[in-house]
């Protein structure tokens, strides 16, 4: 493993996790409205994929897609200000927490409705065959999703049009409060249900940012080559409630001190550990990844709210809705 790709991912986790506690911070204190699905303890999943994709690849992921949007290249202070409603959010304040997008870096959105971007990824996928541009499509989704039927149809079609699309379940257990394994008939929700539609099922620690890199690679090259869609079940776990309105109190508390000691950034560390990386290194590490989000904060804080007139753009194709009179 080169160390210098793996401190990489390392800082980018943590800047990650320092994003999520700001817009917790910041939500406390009634800078964010609404409400917010935070990731810590996803990090690597995001990370992990992203660094085995290619710039020009597709991802769309769930309303709990803050990780995404940053690992696909969105900033700290562009995504805190859309939470924060102001005009340089990374959607001009119109998206919030739960629909962060940049479709710039190919970040084509986070869906607050349970897989229904599981079949736009399996259209993206589609479209990149069509032109020949050796892209491949990758859809994120929760563990709940895999009993919407969308899913299934996503993947029936992925299969059998063979699309360059991947399917990675994020499962942490809990599909919002309600434990996964007491309303699914399979052990493992995604890649048990793989083999129905003919195609690979694979399992990965998703709390390491390195098995999730590797395998995200092996998967997307089969893409590549024309081989079709595969579903991987990364098993991670959420520090959070399912949303800031939930204390999480029906998970088993040695069930949350066992996963917490099972932290991506920890694992992380310690693999640098192993590689010989000074320790003064990966604090310095932390050290930008915390002096990026404070900046970002205040950033965000002093940032212009929207101008109402910019509630009529990026409606209607031509940015007015004078065509309907």
């Amino acid at each position: 493993m080169d160390t210098a790709e793996l401190l990489a991912m390392y800082e980018q986790m943590v800047l990650i996790r320092r994003t999520e506690k700001a817009a917790h911070d910041l939500f406390l204190q009634g800078l964010v409205k609404g409400t917010t699905h935070l990731a810590a303890g996803h990090e690597a999943i995001a990370v992990g994929a992203s660094a085995a994709l290619r710039a020009d690849d597709y991802v769309f992921a769930t309303y709990r897609g803050h990780h995404h949007a940053l690992a696909r290249g969105a900033g700290p202070e562009e995504c805190l200000a859309e939470l924060m409603s102001r005009a340089t959010g990374l959607c001009g304040a119109k998206g919030g927490s739960m629909h962060l997008t940049k479709a710039a870096t190919g970040m084509l959105g986070s869906y607050a409705i349970v897989g229904a971007h599981l079949p736009m990824a399996a259209g993206a996928a589609w479209s990149a065959r069509l032109r020949g541009t050796g892209q491949i499509a990758v859809a994120f989704f929760g563990d709940g999703a895999t009993n919407i039927g969308a899913f299934h149809e996503a993947l029936n079609l992925a299969a059998v049009w063979k699309l360059p699309v991947l399917f990675i379940c994020e499962n942490n257990l809990y599909m919002e409060y309600t434990p996964i394994a007491d309303v699914t008939a399979v052990a493992r929700p995604a890649a048990d249900r793989a083999p129905a539609y003919g195609i690979p099922g694979e399992s990965v620690d998703g709390n390491d940012v390195v098995a999730v890199r590797d395998t995200v690679a092996r998967l997307a090259q089969r893409a590549r080559a024309g081989d079709g869609p595969a579903l991987l079940e990364a098993a991670t776990y959420r520090h959070f409630g399912h949303s800031r309105s939930d204390p999480a109190a029906y998970r088993p508390a040695e069930e949350v001190e066992r996963w917490l000691k099972h932290d991506p950034l920890d694992i992380a560390r310690g693999r640098l550990t192993e590689l010989g990386v000074p320790a003064e290194t990966v604090t310095a590490a932390d050290e930008r990844a915390r002096e990026a989000v404070r900046q970002a904060v205040d950033a965000a804080k002093n940032a212009p709210a929207p101008e109402p007139g910019a509630a009529l753009t990026d409606v209607w194709a031509d940015g007015g809705a004078a065509w309907r009179t």
